[in-house]
């Protein structure tokens, strides 16, 4: 008898061992995460509740400068009382939520198609190709950013030169001068009537373009090399074209690996801050006389 209970605790401790391992494993992730990730994150959520500012940087919490608001600097953000020039706050959301569905809107379908054509049978280069288009994945923003606010200046840049050539084939002679990023006027006016959209919104929506759908290519691509090439032969043998193919077949097998990266894009759409800020403040010029050997970062003017 003493040896069955002996057993049986030996057995419930083993299961305890093996079912206490997995944690054991992502413990370090844990604390990673819990430096990096959750402590500021709980650390934002309680000073938002506070008055903090520059002055309380040393001692934190603990400076006796610092006063308990509760729910004011929220108060202040909903009803526009922050010290910010033109700031709404449902404009400003409106604005992101647009921003960042009409890119997903567009990135999607795009990475979709490309990937569908570059998996076509016998396409010569094909591993060519798919090195090329992961290119806007890995450069910098800020080189991205520099980069296409150079293609839409005003005088030199290779959008208006592009728009110039093309008008000349229908017999223009004067230069196009679009000013793509200084055009208050909106385009279409009713499009978004809280916030006009002006030109600077398509134009970073044409370079968010470029630097976007690569991923969704990358996804749809991973996804298509799943599909088991019995699903076409059955279909094609029971008559169906080619667009029923990838309308019945592709899409439906595509869509769970497609959700999460639209998810993916519309967060990272939602959180561009970096290429947008690059893209459309201007570079502040320092004299000679100031230099310093520090950088000087990309200023608004």
């Amino acid at each position: 008898m003493a040896t069955i209970t002996q057993d049986a605790a030996m057995h419930r401790k083993a299961r305890r061992r093996r079912a206490s391992l997995p944690y054991l494993y992502l413990l370090p992730a844990f604390l990673v995460m819990g430096v990096i990730t959750f402590y500021p994150l709980v650390y934002q959520v309680i000073i938002s509740f506070t008055d903090f500012q520059t002055k309380d940087l040393l001692l934190q919490l603990a400076s006796p400068k610092l006063s308990w608001i509760g729910i004011q600097n929220y108060k202040d953000i909903i009803t526009g009382g922050l010290p910010v020039q033109n700031f709404e706050f449902f404009r400003v959301l409106t604005y992101n939520i647009w921003w960042a569905t009409t890119n997903v809107m567009v990135h999607v379908p795009a990475g979709v198609l490309i990937a569908v054509l570059l998996n076509t049978p016998g396409l010569w280069a094909k591993r060519i190709y798919r090195a090329i288009y992961v290119l806007p994945v890995v450069i910098p923003p800020i080189v991205v950013a520099t980069v296409w606010r150079n293609i839409f200046d005003e005088q030199y840049g290779a959008m208006n030169q592009f728009l110039t050539t093309f008008a000349g084939w229908f017999g223009a002679i004067d230069p196009v001068h679009i000013r793509w990023l200084n055009e208050y006027t909106p385009p279409i006016p009713w499009l978004l009537p809280n916030g006009p959209l002006t030109l600077a919104y398509y134009a970073m929506m044409i370079a968010n373009f470029w630097l976007g759908w690569p991923f969704m290519t990358m996804v749809a691509t991973g996804a298509l090399q799943s599909i088991p090439k019995d699903l076409y032969e059955a279909a094609s043998i029971d008559g169906a074209s080619g667009s029923q193919q990838f309308w019945r077949v592709t899409v439906p097998l595509l869509r769970p690996a497609m959700i999460p990266a639209a998810v993916y894009g519309f967060t990272l759409s939602l959180n561009l801050f970096n290429f947008v800020y690059f893209m459309t403040t201007e570079v502040r010029r320092v004299p000679r006389k100031s230099w310093s050997p520090l950088p000087i970062p990309w200023c608004a003017t």
